[in-house]
């Protein structure tokens, strides 16, 4: 491996190294990126289970120099290999899954069919084996002083990596990125379903002081009763109030500043890509009109950064695949963002 201090960001790619073509190990990176091939329980369009080879791959075509963070790149970032086992894992409750929604879908009862009892029973003790899973991988990684961030992967993967950082951090706050609240409890009779993700973290997770949801737009009755009686716990910025905001003459930034008043001190930013415009991210798993620009979070990342907050951890997920790579070299961007926003945020002490 070539010393960092001495690596050319200027030069071309070399494709055997790792993500961004930088030339690094586990051990010496100061940020471990973690990724997680699970997809179980997407209700819609699959694939993002094999997204991080995919990102992997999109990375030798990002440049290196961030304008924000131009020297974040230096501490460091390494992308693990994806755990075969847990891939395997993925792609058979997948399956058995697929079986069962469509199952429910027609209005047939579960209770009169063993098969799909057997296979409810299975696709949960498969989300508390991942969550398992992810709280360890992250406890290992976090205890020997690393930066880490989750690559899904659904949207259902980073339970057990805020569970790790709650160990670490007695009040922080979640920027969850999203066309959708994920707030439903056992969507789909699914416990840990990537639409329950963020019920089941304020759930179980009492250190995280404030859920802030940002571009909103595809939401059940259910979980807007939830958002009102959180007693504040969840701000949500619904995508229609923004953009009419907008229309009546309030700038980007004077909204983005107000969300991050609403942020503690502390902050995991949780990206799903179908936040954004589906013109980003046409083969998410459940893409929606509506959403925001690449620049307009960066912008917001950055006041975030500005405020003095800090930012501790990030998870990147739902990037769908396509023979164009166009979600991937998206995403590819999007986690350069915020592998340097996580690095900007923790300076290495003198």
């Amino acid at each position: 491996m070539i010393d960092l201090a001495t690596f050319d960001p200027n030069s071309a790619s070399n494709p055997n190294n790792n993500i961004f073509g930088l030339p690094i190990n586990e051990e010496d990176a100061r940020l471990v990126i973690l990724p997680v091939p699970w997809e179980v329980t997407v209700s819609y369009n699959a694939g993002t289970a094999r997204a991080s080879d995919h990102i992997l791959k999109a990375s030798m075509q990002v440049d290196l120099f961030d304008r924000d963070f131009p020297k974040s790149w230096q501490h460091g970032f390494y992308l693990k290999e994806v755990d075969k086992k847990v891939l395997i894992k993925s792609d058979y409750l997948r399956k058995e899954a697929e079986l069962y929604i469509d199952y429910i879908s027609r209005g047939e009862e579960v209770s009169k069919n063993q098969f799909m009892c057997k296979s409810l029973k299975e696709i949960n003790e498969g989300g508390n084996f991942l969550n398992k899973w992810v709280y360890e991988k992250s406890k290992e990684i976090l205890s020997k002083g690393k930066l880490l961030g989750l690559l899904g992967g659904d949207h259902s993967i980073p339970l057990g990596y805020f569970k790790a950082l709650s160990e670490q951090h007695d009040d922080f706050g979640i920027l969850q990125i999203d066309a959708h609240c994920d707030l439903r409890k056992a969507y789909e009779g699914f416990v840990y379903s990537h639409a329950s993700i963020m019920y089941n973290t304020m759930e179980e997770l009492p250190q995280i002081s404030k859920l802030v949801q940002i571009g909103i737009r595809d939401y059940s009755e259910e979980e807007e009763l939830y958002i009102a009686n959180s007693n504040h716990r969840i701000v949500t910025y619904f995508d229609r109030d923004i953009k009419e905001r907008q229309f009546e003459g309030q700038t980007w930034r004077q909204i983005a500043d107000e969300i991050v008043t609403h942020l503690p001190a502390k902050v995991i930013i949780s990206f799903d890509v179908d936040g954004m415009d589906p013109k980003l991210c046409p083969n998410t798993g459940t893409p929606v009109p509506g959403g925001f620009e690449t620049d307009q979070l960066f912008f917001l990342f950055k006041r975030i950064v500005q405020s003095g907050r800090q930012i501790i951890g990030f998870d990147l997920n739902e990037t769908g695949l396509s023979e164009m790579e166009w979600d991937t070299n998206v995403s590819a961007r999007i986690l350069l963002k915020l592998c340097n926003l996580l690095a900007a945020s923790n300076p290495i002490s003198a």
